[in-house]
């Protein structure tokens, strides 16, 4: 008898460790890294995305520079025959020079500006490559069963699990007032 019941109480030990194991396990997160760089070097659309923007970035540096030409060549006719213009010729040379300039600064904007030519291109051709590896990662992640997946060049989240978002608990604690 006393073996039965040291047996039973080393059984329901167990139990209770397995439980305790199970449920700690549960509240564990786990966390994946991926090299987001390295990923999308091995893509062939990020490649010809890449060179489609080189290419069109050095079209628009040539008409960079061209204007740049003209502006010097007519700085310099400019700064020759100065002396020996009248007033208004000056300022008519003076105007078609920062009409030059104007043109350079705007072209400039139109293309390579924050809401340029490049940077919209930029963004239509990256989006399927950008929604190919989200949704990569995530597929990955579901299979391996982890709870976060994070970039380790930026140490950016990339994944996570919609458990984990606490998001509404948190309005709900301040709702009630930090209780």
């Amino acid at each position: 008898m006393y073996k039965f019941i040291l047996f039973l109480i080393i059984a329901l030990g167990m139990v209770i460790s397995a439980d305790n194991a199970s449920a700690q396990k549960e509240r564990t997160a786990s966390i994946g890294v991926v090299e987001i760089e390295t990923i999308v070097k091995a893509m062939p659309e990020a490649d010809s995305a890449d060179k489609m923007l080189k290419d069109l970035g050095q079209k628009y540096r040539d008409t960079l520079q061209a204007m740049e030409k003209e502006y010097t060549t007519k700085l310099d006719n400019y700064d020759k025959q100065k002396s020996m213009m009248s007033a208004d010729q000056k300022k008519k040379e003076e105007d078609a020079l920062k009409q030059i300039q104007m043109k350079y600064a705007q072209f400039q904007d139109e293309k390579f500006g924050v809401q340029g030519e490049i940077a919209q291109l930029r963004d239509k051709l990256l989006e399927p490559i950008r929604a190919k590896v989200r949704e990569a990662i995530e597929a990955v992640a579901k299979e391996e069963k982890l709870n976060f997946v994070f970039d380790k060049g930026s140490s950016a989240l990339l994944y996570s699990e919609d458990k984990a978002d606490i998001t509404y608990r948190v309005l709900d604690k301040i709702k009630r007032g930090g209780r």
